[in-house]
């Protein structure tokens, strides 16, 4: 078995044997002639003409059924319009205003706004306060008082927030509505049905039916009077009664069925929505849903952040907005107090601020734009596309066999060799009535139109669905928030994994263990004695001001909390352990300018204006770089000393740190002149703030230990042919120390470039230099998130199914562009869950694995219901036609295979779908992306069980009554079709543990575990049972003895021991899909042209 992604998908090796399904993964291209429509690999950025050629492609008999959980490209395209109309709308309304605004000063008449009106205990009105944030009236709010004035009108401290006090809240909501929009209700369980009922084969069904009843009571009446036959017009109605019923009964299963899944997707998109923001309130910063935010709020905002209300700035750091949510133009607009308003749904793409929320919900624009749009929870999956193909293949046999009898039987009647079971000549010439003739051709184009039923699975893509729905649901629990659907699949055929480092290999619960001040390592580095005062003032002031964390007194003021970042708060910590007060010390000095941290210069800083009017600017960042900007340093007696001699001691102690898996940080400072930091804010956002010159103030270790079980889940993937690739914006020798723990890389080896390498070294290489080494890296150490991006687009075009794991804004990118995006939920920004298709709520690589299981399990479980319904349609397909070939009539009638159809299309699907992962999943190598979904292994156990329910049911349709010993009349002819019937049912229901494990020679292990398998299993047989011993009249069928019982029981048992026995039987490495699919490929390619 194949170890390792890098073998698993190697061009030049052989194909790996895929245990589950027994075939070679084909490397070899399709039929060069023949473009494919269902042939799309992946849908997470295929073009829309692609999924509109597929569409056309299919034969489809109930399309609102069959493309109901596909995205509606009709109705994505008009609500794409209608969010144009809105952005647009909003637009012309602003423009509008600024236009009126400017002509009236142009004409010196002062702007006329209506002052505030005071409402519900408020300062302003709910309407001022909403025409002001949405046509972003500056005039309107310099009347108000600007930010502070209006801070006083809705009674909110700019530095504190709103009271923590539940009335005062509730009062908010009250004025000035909630953070919540009125979303469109799922469809009702009534649509579901009618849904359900515009199956095509179904209505005509349902006419046929109509039409039997009609000459079914006709022709009972008729008999009754003039025969004197004791049946009476009241059971004439059995025939077309019964077929109407059956098919009620497959539309209210159905839709019970689709309504349940409905309800599923529902609660995944509320999960979706439901976004947690930090906000301060009570002078505390905690985290709140999105849905509880008021008006009044105090919001701060960083890089990556979804602003979740209208605002207005109240204090900014060189903050960039993209508003392109709103806009529809990717324009990034810089926010400062000349343009303070902040909108609803966007992103926050650079710098930091703080917000006062101002509008919240429908009084927003955004919350207007997700009103007037339904959620559509449509969206392609290339397994579903796959399964259409299939689908049309199976039904284009199935309405070719179902004409062929069709044509057969109406041949047959209309010549006078059919009969009925009284041995006498069904259609005689002059001597029929045309209203038996009627009726008889009825039934025969009912029999024929159900073999179509049967044939063409409309349940076959929603299968996916039900499976997808279902993993999704149970992958909730394993702490995994699918956002897109095809995520699922995709995920298992992953052939390698990307992985961050920092809380998702390791626990992100940081503390800073060591720590160097000049050549002096301090042992505890907690000790505040140890640190002389001129360092201390210049590191408490450092670590204060240069932060985007915040500390503060828990609720019951016992202890100190902490918030911000893991980094961010390790520090916080330590400098609150020497003798840092963090409100004192940013009370003693202004913050003149920002510069946010992040993780392409892997370094943050700040410059402040003292109270000696001095300024100084602090620098915080990847202690390697920040050390290289230093030209002194600070030692232990506080003290100025050149670095250049100590340079190498230096080095050695962050190499030191790093060798034992410490993530390094360095402080540093320098002193500034006043007079050359821009005193306008335009200036001020275009100012780099200077870096160099630097004096090294501190280097601390800050140890983040790997997450237990996260060596088992990273062998589990090794085992699987899953790489686990680390890539990390630390150190290389913290990232390598790391590495070693987790597994990736092995103690005692020393593994050189390009095992492990540098993000830079990596992107100075030249395209041919990566696609050589890409497959071998296993740590990428100091990488930005530009590498990343770079080393997921090169694996990828080597063949690579890739998985990647990101947290950062500028970690989109890559999210978007691998196979499947991983975002952290703890530590993930909203910028960054967006571009994902998978949401990590624990951020644990031991989720990530559970994904890759339950991926496989998709995959795993629709081959199983494959393999069950294709043995079900051919045995069914070929018992029909060779009976109607043969003898001119079906053993299996309308009602009959459409209670088979039940159970094979919905029952099940449902019982195959929701088979839980196994262990097994995870000891092969990934599944191909384009490997037949009917595979070798699957092709040999249907046709054995297919064989052998057609050559037992055969047997006994045409040697039945002598086998049996029974007399040729109609009771004698009865018991055969009823042992038939039962037997052919009973095949299904024991080969329903078959398909349970295709390629396992124990298809009972777990059985007993899966309730619902168990349950539909059961249930199944109790309704067969009940079908033939008290619905005879409606299905036509009699009551069978216990012996006759006992042999269908045999009959159907005995697929059990086939199986294992056929499991025995070896199968060619060649796809016999390729052969198969020929003449299907032609048949596609002609409609095409």
């Amino acid at each position: 078995m194949t170890t390792s992604g890098t073998n698993a998908s190697s061009p030049s090796s052989t194909p790996p044997r895929d245990i589950e399904s027994g075939v070679v993964l084909p490397v070899d291209a399709p039929d060069d002639d023949f473009d494919d429509p269902f042939d799309i690999t992946t849908t997470k950025n295929a073009s829309t003409e692609s999924l509109r050629r597929w569409r056309q492609a299919a034969l489809v008999l109930n399309a609102s059924r069959r493309f109901r959980y596909t995205l509606d490209l009709r109705k994505n395209e008009d609500q794409e319009k209608r969010r144009r109309m809105i952005r647009s709308h909003a637009q012309v309304i602003r423009a509008a205003l600024l236009f009126k605004l400017a002509g009236q000063r142009a004409l010196v008449l002062g702007p006329t706004v209506i002052p505030a009106s005071p409402s519900g205990g408020y300062g302003i009105a709910l309407e001022q306060l909403v025409s002001m944030t949405r046509d972003h009236n500056l005039t309107a709010l310099h009347q108000y008082g600007g930010v502070q004035g209006l801070s006083e009108m809705l009674k909110t401290d700019l530095d504190r927030g709103v009271p923590r006090d539940d009335g005062e809240l509730t009062n908010r909501r009250n004025a000035f509505g909630s953070n919540t929009y009125p979303v469109k209700e799922g469809r009702s369980f009534f649509m579901f049905l009618w849904e359900a009922w515009q199956d095509l084969t179904l209505i005509i069904l349902i006419v046929a039916a109509a039409a039997s009843l009609v000459l079914g009571i006709k022709t009972e009446a008729s008999l009754k009077y003039y025969s004197h036959i004791n049946i009476g017009i009241e059971e004439g109605w059995y025939d077309g009664g019964s077929i109407t019923f059956a098919v009620l009964l497959v539309i209210f299963v159905t839709a019970t069925s689709d309504y349940r899944q409905s309800l599923q997707f529902q609660n995944l998109n509320e999960e979706k929505r439901n976004i947690q923001i930090e906000i301060t309130r009570g002078g505390r910063r905690e985290k709140i849903s999105i849905y509880d935010v008021v008006v009044g709020d105090v919001i701060p905002l960083k890089i990556g952040d979804q602003v979740p209300a209208d605002g207005l700035l109240i204090k900014g750091h060189s903050l960039a907005i993209d508003e392109s949510s709103m806009t529809g133009e990717s324009k990034i607009a810089h926010k400062d107090q000349k343009a303070p308003f902040l909108m609803s749904g966007c992103k926050v793409a650079d710098g930091a601020g703080t917000m006062m929320v101002t509008g919240v919900g429908i009084n927003t624009e955004w919350g207007l734009l997700m009103a007037s749009i339904s959620e559509d929870t449509g969206e392609e999956t290339p397994l579903q596309v796959r399964l259409n193909g299939v689908a049309t293949f199976i039904g284009i046999v199935g309405l070719a066999v179902a004409l062929l009898v069709l044509a057969v039987l109406l041949f047959r009647f209309f010549t006078g060799n059919s009969k009925n079971p009284d041995g006498t000549v069904q259609f005689v010439h002059g001597r029929t009535s045309v209203s038996e003739a009627v009726d008889d051709a009825i039934h025969i184009f009912t029999a024929a139109v159900t073999i179509v039923v049967v044939a063409v699975p409309e349940g076959l893509p929603l299968a996916v669905t039900l499976t997808l729905a279902y993993s999704m649901k149970k992958m909730m629990a394993d702490k995994a928030l699918v956002r897109r659907l095809s995520a699922c699949e995709t995920m298992g055929s992953a052939t390698t994994i990307c992985s961050d480092k920092t809380g998702t290999l390791t626990l992100n619960q940081m503390t800073v263990v060591e720590a160097y001040v000049g050549q002096k390592k301090i042992d505890p580095p907690e000790d505040g004695l140890q640190y002389h005062s001129t360092v201390s003032s210049l590191l408490n002031e450092g670590i204060a001001q240069n932060t985007a964390g915040s500390v503060f007194s828990s609720k019951d003021d016992a202890c100190i909390e902490v918030s911000g970042s893991p980094t961010e708060k390790a520090v916080l910590h330590w400098g609150v352990k020497i003798g840092m007060n963090f409100d004192v010390v940013r009370d003693q000095s202004t913050l003149l300018y920002v510069s946010p941290f992040n993780s392409t210069k892997k370094r943050g800083g700040v410059v402040l204006q003292g109270a000696d009017s001095q300024a100084r600017i602090h620098w915080k960042g990847a202690a390697e770089i920040v050390l290289a900007s230093c030209k002194e340093y600070l030692d232990t007696d506080g003290s100025l000393k050149p670095i250049d001699n100590d340079m190498e001691y230096f080095k050695k102690a962050i190499e030191e740190m790093a060798a034992r898996s410490l993530r390094c940080v360095a402080i540093a400072y320098r002193n500034y002149d006043i007079d050359d930091v821009p005193v306008d804010e335009e200036q001020l956002a275009q100012w780099n703030l200077p870096e160099d010159d630097l004096v090294l103030l501190a280097i601390v270790g800050i140890k983040d230990p790997p997450r237990p079980g996260v060596h088992d889940a990273v062998k589990l993937c090794t085992d699987a042919g899953v790489k686990v690739r680390m890539v990390t914006g630390d150190n290389i020798q913290t990232a390598k120390a790391i590495a070693i723990e987790c597994g990736i890389l092995h103690l005692g080896e020393d593994p050189t470039e390009p095992i492990v390498i540098e993000g830079k070294t990596f992107r100075e290489y030249s395209e041919k230099e990566r696609e050589h080494t890409s497959k071998q890296i296993s740590v990428m150490g100091r990488s930005s998130p530009s590498d990343k991006l770079l080393l997921v687009q090169t694996l990828r075009k080597l063949g690579e199914v890739v998985a990647v794991t990101g947290d950062g804004t500028n970690d989109a990118p890559a999210l978007h562009e691998a196979d499947i995006g991983l975002a952290m939920g703890i530590q993930g920004t909203e910028v960054a869950k967006e571009s994902s298709d998978i949401i990590i709520l624990d951020d644990n690589f031991a989720s990530v694995v559970k994904v890759v299981r339950w991926g496989r399990s998709v995959y795993a479980n629709i081959q199983k219901f494959i393999q069950f319904q294709l043995t079900v349609n051919v045995a069914a397909l070929v018992i029909n036609v060779v009976a109607a070939i043969s003898s001119g009539d079906v053993p299996l009638n309308t009602v009959q295979l459409l209670w088979v159809n039940l159970i094979m299309d919905t029952l099940g699907a449902l019982a195959l779908a929701t088979e839980p992962p196994t262990d097994h999943l995870m000891h092969r190598s990934p599944v191909g992306r384009r490997e037949p979904l009917v595979t070798n292994i699957m092709w040999r156990n249907l046709l054995i069980q297919a064989l052998y329910q057609v050559a037992v049911l055969l047997v006994f349709n045409f040697r039945g009554l002598a086998i049996l010993k029974l007399k040729n009349n109609e009771h004698g002819n009865a018991v055969k079709n009823t042992l038939i019937f039962n037997g052919f049912v009973l095949c299904q229901i024991f080969n329903e543990f078959n398909a349970r494990k295709p390629d396992q020679m124990n298809v009972f292990s777990g059985v007993t575990k899966n309730y619902l398998f168990m349950g539909i299993v059961g249930t199944t047989f109790i309704l067969q049972v009940m079908i033939i011993q008290f619905l005879g009249k409606f299905t036509t069928t009699v009551r069978l003895s216990l012996n006759l019982w006992a042999l269908s029981i045999g009959i159907g048992i005995f697929s059990w021991p086939l199986a294992i026995a056929g499991k025995l039987i070896p199968v060619p490495e060649t796809p016999l899909a390729r052969v198969f699919s020929k003449p299907y490929q032609h048949c596609i390619a002609s409609r095409n042209r």
